[in-house]
């Protein structure tokens, strides 16, 4: 069928997009994660580790989706943000309480499940997948007194839980952020303040929180007490999921991604500073066990 002059029209701006975006994840990639840079190594053996989580969660009806820089990085980029280094997954709370059981019956060779019981100096309220054969230093340092230290994937959950009393449980997480950029304290030393505050939070805090929670009706389901990052969705902006390409693989993302991505970054489309892009990762070395 013949096209008319304003098809064809269309279909030319389209083509000069298309290939416009085309040469800017080039130059991108160029700049920020080239093929065999320590960046690019990293990105590939994370996508290594989500193939095998998302087969996991698949065998066992666990549902969860990409999310964050992540699900940014598979609208805008077709994979990762090109100088993004780490990969984000959200979960409901019901579900990541799944995964905790299914990974509590493994004993896999290269992946573990980092969270408090798990990890004697590990404080963050979300877990960790965790590699085995690897090891990282984030610049932020928290991870200093921490067991495990491999390449990771965060595993960040939702669930009814009012903002306002996510914020209260994060004021009680943020004392342990406070005595890790502490100067003049010991390692040992901050990380037997560090549990303490852990025990608290988990043992009396939180069951507190949830179970106000429940008295409290409302649409949205927000970060579970002690995740620090603000954000909020409703179960109709999620399930039933949708799915997007990263990297070439499909994997799980919300229903409605638009409003989600919208929520979250504004205008997410567009490219922010180049020139301020800081990185979590300082060094990454591949071992034979997750030694220090």
């Amino acid at each position: 069928m013949k096209l008319s002059l304003s098809e064809e029209s269309v279909c030319g701006k389209n083509e000069v997009i298309a290939e416009s975006l085309e040469q800017m994840q080039e130059d991108l990639r160029k700049r920020f994660n080239p093929d065999g840079s320590q960046l690019r190594n990293q990105q590939l053996l994370m996508l290594d580790m989500l193939i095998w989580f998302d087969k996991l969660c698949r065998e066992h009806d666990i549902r969860y989706w990409l999310s964050s820089g992540t699900l940014l990085g598979a609208v805008r980029h077709g994979g990762y943000i090109p100088w993004d280094d780490d990969v984000d997954i959200d979960m409901m709370r019901e579900d990541y309480d799944k995964l905790l059981a299914v990974m509590r019956t493994l004993n896999d060779d290269t992946y573990e499940l980092q969270d408090a019981e798990t990890d004697s100096g590990y404080f963050f309220s979300y877990g960790k997948l965790r590699h085995k054969h690897s090891y990282l230093e984030e610049t932020n340092r928290y991870d200093r007194i921490f067991d495990m230290r491999g390449i990771y994937i965060d595993l960040l959950t939702f669930e009814r839980m009012p903002r306002c009393f996510n914020r209260i449980a994060c004021m009680s997480v943020g004392h342990s952020y406070k005595i890790l950029n502490t100067p003049g304290i010991a390692d040992a030393d901050a990380a037997k303040r560090v549990h303490r505050i852990r025990t608290f939070n988990r043992t009396f805090l939180f069951p507190v929180l949830r179970f106000f929670a429940r008295l409290v009706p409302s649409k949205w389901v927000h970060r579970s007490p002690g995740i620090p990052y603000k954000s909020r969705t409703t179960y109709d902006e999620i399930f039933p999921v949708s799915t997007v390409l990263f990297e070439g693989h499909p994997f799980p993302a919300p229903r409605d991604t638009h409003s989600y991505l919208t929520r979250m970054f504004g205008d997410y489309m567009k490219l922010p500073d180049l020139d301020n892009i800081h990185l979590h990762t300082l060094k990454i070395t591949m071992t034979d066990n997750n030694d220090r």
